[in-house]
């Protein structure tokens, strides 16, 4: 399936009522990335045509062709996010670093962009609702599989996290003056995805890597995460909410699944934590020298041998009336579907 604003991963029937109810003009960062291109194929299906910060905007990724106004220009630019909010009903802001060398890279990408905005949305939009997209990296991981809920103290352990719950406490900062929500999402996966993708492509070539010792995780299918980001819009002000699937899955059965539904036979090999943090320590040096696509760095070793990233999500999926979740067996048939049409992955009908 290729998807498109023509045929969207998210159907606008799927989420109508919250669509009708969205206070327009409608204004997305991070609108060309993952979750956003989803987000914003579901709007434009639905005949909205939001506002879309472009870095570049003669090549707009995944929503090239659609019906969207790009605004030029990055979180750093006041004045294109002065022209992306001005008037603004409700501003979606999923834009952020996922990967830096420095704690400084992070904090300049997720913590001083999202002040950016705010102090865009105050002089400009100041009726907005805001929807801030942070990470459950912001409050950090769990001591019992059970999980963290949305009001558990934050513990952030990676310059990532802490750049994250940073720029939820500009999105704090405020107060009552405009209406705000947090959306917490675990590990997203889905079509487009570039992270948990490391996961499906270790299990396709039949050796997945994962630390040593027993640890829960947490998914969320980005379906489920475009559905929660426009519910939020209708939400309370003030509020965090944990979004994923509802109980947290043993990552050993995860892997087991994912080799199940690819139709592959993946072996686990567990890494000592010495050598995932000696990995790591290579990752960040290439990444100071331009290999700023690897995956694995010293502060992903960090949230790699952590022992549970794992969410309570049940309270504010139900607040957001969030339901019917996409099971992972049925994400992860559909994922593997769209990397092997792409050519991510071998397509072994072929092969």
């Amino acid at each position: 399936m290729d998807y498109s604003f023509e045929h969207p991963l998210v159907s606008p029937d799927a989420v109508a009522s919250w669509v009708e109810a969205l206070p327009r003009p409608v204004a997305i960062t991070g609108g060309t990335g993952f979750v956003g291109s989803h987000l914003v194929e579901t709007l434009c299906a639905a005949g909205i045509e939001p506002r879309v910060l472009a870095r570049d905007p003669a090549s707009p990724r995944w929503i090239a062709g659609a019906p969207v106004r790009l605004v030029p220009g990055s979180l750093d630019d006041p004045q294109a996010l002065a022209e992306l909010v001005d008037g603004a009903g409700c501003v979606l802001h999923l834009a952020g670093v996922l990967r830096a060398g420095t704690a400084a890279g992070f904090d300049r990408g997720n913590r001083e962009g999202t002040a950016n905005l705010v102090r865009a949305i105050r002089r400009r939009a100041p009726k907005a609702h805001l929807v801030h997209v942070s990470s459950l990296a912001a409050v950090g991981p769990s001591e019992i599989p059970e999980g963290v809920g949305p009001h558990a103290v934050p513990a952030p352990i990676s310059h990532y996290g802490r750049s994250k719950l940073a720029a939820e406490q500009e999105v704090r900062a405020l107060g009552e003056d405009v209406s705000w929500a947090i959306v917490r999402p675990p590990a997203i996966y889905g079509p487009r995805d570039t992270d948990v993708f490391e996961f499906f492509r270790m299990a396709d070539r039949g050796v997945v890597a994962l630390p040593a010792g027993e640890r829960w995780l947490t998914v969320a299918w980005v379906g489920d995460v475009v559905r929660s980001v426009l519910a939020a819009v209708g939400g309370a002000s003030g509020v965090v909410y944990h979004v994923g699937e509802l109980s947290p899955v043993l990552l050993d059965d995860l892997v087991r699944v994912l080799s199940e539904t690819g139709g592959v036979t993946a072996r686990i090999v567990r890494v000592p934590a010495p050598l995932v943090v000696g990995l790591g320590a290579v990752g960040s040096g290439l990444h100071r020298l331009g290999f700023g696509r690897l995956a694995l760095t010293r502060d992903k070793s960090r949230e790699l041998l952590a022992r549970h990233w794992t969410s309570q999500t049940r309270s504010s999926l139900e607040a957001l009336g969030v339901l019917h979740l996409t099971d992972f067996r049925q994400g992860a048939l559909t994922t593997w579907s769209w990397y092997r049409e792409k050519g991510w992955l071998r397509n072994r009908l072929l092969s």
